[in-house]
Order: C-alpha cells, then sequence, then structure tokens
C-alpha cells in the first residue's frame, strides 16, 4: 500500500511542478491574462491588506490593473509548502518601485491545482 501510495505522489507532483512553473511564468511576464487561467471561479486577493472575493473576471481587471501599476523585473518563488490539505506558496515579485511578497494558496479542484487566495503584501 505504500508504495502504491508513493507511485502515485510520484506522478501527482510532476503536474503540479508544471502549474506551477506556468504561474510563475504568468508573474514574470505581469500576464493577468495568463495567471487567471489557474485561478479558482472565485478567488480571493488582497492587495497591501485590501482583501476581497471575485470572480474570475473581476479578478483578471483587478490583476491587470496592479501588473499595470508595478510592471514586473522579476518573480521568484521562496518558499513551497503544504499545511492542512492546502498548498501554498512564497514568492517575490520586483517591479522598478519595488517589491511585493505574493503568497498564494492553491487547491486541487477536480483534477486541476488552482490559485484560491492571491495575496500581495509591500516589502
Amino acid at each position: 500500500m505504500k508504495m502504491l501510495f508513493f507511485m502515485f505522489s510520484m506522478l501527482l507532483f510532476p503536474v503540479q511542478d508544471e502549474v506551477m512553473k506556468d504561474i510563475g511564468t504568468a508573474m514574470k511576464a505581469g500576464s493577468a491574462k495568463e495567471l487567471i487561467k489557474f485561478c479558482n471561479n472565485t478567488v480571493e486577493i488582497k492587495i497591501n491588506g485590501e482583501s476581497s472575493n471575485y470572480s474570475k473576471a473581476q479578478a483578471e481587471v483587478i490583476l491587470r490593473e496592479f501588473f499595470v501599476k508595478n510592471a514586473p523585473t522579476n518573480f521568484v518563488y521562496i518558499h513551497q509548502g503544504s499545511s492542512e490539505g492546502l498548498n501554498y506558496t512564497i514568492g517575490r515579485y520586483t517591479h522598478a518601485s519595488g517589491a511585493h511578497r505574493v503568497v498564494m494558496i492553491i487547491k486541487k479542484v477536480e483534477d486541476k491545482y488552482l490559485i484560491d487566495t492571491l495575496n500581495f503584501s509591500q516589502e
């Protein structure tokens, strides 16, 4: 049974790693259009302490505005982990006027890993 679980997890993590790579690419590009593809139907977005839940269409507008105001120079993951069945990442989004720490909560919805919460905090 342990071997079966190990084999299943080996198949699962490459899918999650590929999604994380694609999310990172979208963040580096400052592409709301690409990033929204990896968001849940409803996503919580928090920017510098102001938080709200948005539909995917609304979230795309909010993210586009953020990326326009803070055009990216880079994005890197600092830490990834899981707690209580949720996956999370912590990253650093840099732009010309500074940087934001980005915390993402990733949930598995059916057979996909989707961003459920996206938190940008100015450093």
